[in-house]
């Protein structure tokens, strides 16, 4: 499979190489025994340093898998990572440590990823104790200095994450994130469990911190909206598969892919004559089991487009003819402006 190299041709800081992450089914009553769950299987991307890269698909689709094995919390059933040039796919628990400094993540729900039980300063001191990285004496002081970076009061340290709001929580994970100063921070729906107006302000501190304190995002999420404001490039997944993979000016104007132009298609429009006047692509039937994925393209069970070659060969991720960065796993990518055939789908 081709790689879907960083923007502008920059330095790798995240490498994946044909990443696969399958989960064995339990035995049961059906007799599944022996199946495995594909909820990755076979994806290769690459992460620029400085950039945000945009990842999105369905629900199911893979996206948070995948987030787990690129910051190596899940162990990979085949493939390679390189983070800053290092291969980290066999690496020990102890020999992670080194990694785990440059590498944070930032989870999707803010009610559920800090403990109650604990005071908000020692949630966010938790990473500097365990990769003692600030002197005892001085703990308080950083951990303050971090809620203020965060837009949090930094008196408040000995309160519960019980006394704050949603937003408030996702700051608080965000600082505990920013604690260790990493180079990567892969945000898994940090947005999902807000109100809009919360949003906007959680993604607007993304920007400011990523420019003040260069960092390199990896942002998923099902809101397309959200991740064509945050990111330079756009990674499309459907059903454990990278389908689309462009700079997302580009993206936006002129997806390749019959999944992507669906998912825009559906997306939200703020100007109302805009939305009236946009033709919805309308998708049929359920998505497959990642237990028994369709043969061929994953997709062509619900496309409109899909024929006889679709369900017997399964597409290479290809660059397009006038852009060697924009990626398309398709046998008959869109032209711009293609509409759906007026037929049902098979």
């Amino acid at each position: 499979m081709t790689a879907a190299n960083g923007a502008d041709g920059g330095r790798p800081l995240l490498r994946l190489t044909d990443v696969v992450k399958h989960f064995p089914v339990r035995q049961s009553l059906v007799g599944r025994g022996g199946a495995s769950v594909r909820a990755v299987d076979g994806v290769s991307l690459s992460v620029s340093e400085g950039e945000t890269l945009g990842i999105v698909g369905e629900t199911g689709c893979g996206k948070s898998t995948l987030a787990r094995c690129a910051s190596r919390l899940y162990p990979l059933t085949s493939g390679r990572i390189e983070f800053d040039g290092q291969d980290i796919t066999g690496l020990s628990r102890r020999q992670l440590r080194a990694v785990r400094r440059n590498v944070q993540m930032m989870f999707q729900d803010p009610f559920s990823s800090l403990n109650p039980r604990r005071r908000v300063g020692s949630i966010i001191a938790d990473p500097l104790v365990i990769h003692a990285t600030v002197p005892r004496a001085k703990l308080r002081a950083r951990v303050q200095e971090l809620m203020e970076l965060v837009g949090l009061n930094p008196e408040h340290y000995n309160r519960f994450p019980a006394d704050f709001s949603g937003g408030q929580r996702q700051r608080i994970g965000i600082a505990r994130a920013l604690g260790l100063q990493p180079k990567l921070l892969i945000c898994d729906e940090p947005v999902s469990a807000l109100d809009v107006s919360i949003q906007a302000q959680i993604i607007n501190l993304l920007a400011d911190l990523q420019d003040e304190l260069r960092l390199t995002y990896v942002f998923i999420a099902h809101d397309l909206s959200v991740v064509e404001h945050v990111s330079d490039r756009v990674a499309v997944m459907y059903l454990g598969k990278i389908v689309e993979v462009a700079e997302a000016e580009r993206l936006y104007a002129a997806p390749r892919h019959p999944y992507t132009a669906a998912l825009l298609s559906a997306a939200w429009i703020a100007d109302p004559d805009q939305a009236a006047a946009r033709e919805q692509i309308v998708l049929r039937g359920e998505v497959p089991s990642p237990v028994d994925p369709p043969s061929g393209c994953r997709f062509h069970t619900r496309c409109p487009w899909a024929q006889e070659r679709c369900a017997a060969e399964e597409p290479p991720l290809l660059p397009a003819p006038d852009a060697a960065s924009h990626l398309t796993a398709c046998h008959f990518p869109l032209a711009a402006g293609q509409k759906a055939p007026a037929r049902s789908v098979p």
